[in-house]
């Protein structure tokens, strides 16, 4: 089995722009609808995929509408170098919450947040 994260963005378009820039996202596919509206996307960070969505009814899937100064989750993603990561993130405009840190289990790291408060980790650690 595996687990993708999917998350809804109110602009998804601007997000997976942000998500590649900053933070080293790729693309792998992202649709439109005729009309141009956002459907569906698909990110790859190495090996792992994120998929992209945009903004739904509130209590959609039993949810709320979304709060972009909230965040519900937090993401981590391995990286080989979480200095150079956190320069790319800072010079790409994302938000440094914590700076980078060496923690007591081993793993060099820092948290971003996303233009729209998602909460993002990266660092060394690999459980």
């Amino acid at each position: 089995m595996t687990i993708y994260a999917a998350l809804n963005y109110q602009d998804p378009d601007k997000a997976i722009a942000f998500l590649c820039t900053a933070f080293g996202f790729t693309e792998h596919s992202i649709t439109h609808a005729a009309d141009g509206a956002f459907q569906h996307g698909e990110l790859m960070l190495g090996d792992s995929m994120l998929m992209i969505g945009g903004p739904r009814a509130a209590g959609w899937l039993g949810g709320r509408a979304m709060d972009p100064l909230a965040s519900a989750i937090s993401l981590y993603a391995d990286v080989p170098d979480p200095a150079a990561h956190l320069e790319r993130a800072r010079a790409a405009g994302a938000t440094i919450v914590r700076e980078l840190e060496h923690m007591d289990y081993g793993s060099d790291e820092y948290s971003a947040r996303d233009p729209e408060g998602i909460l993002w980790s990266f660092g060394t650690y690999r459980p």
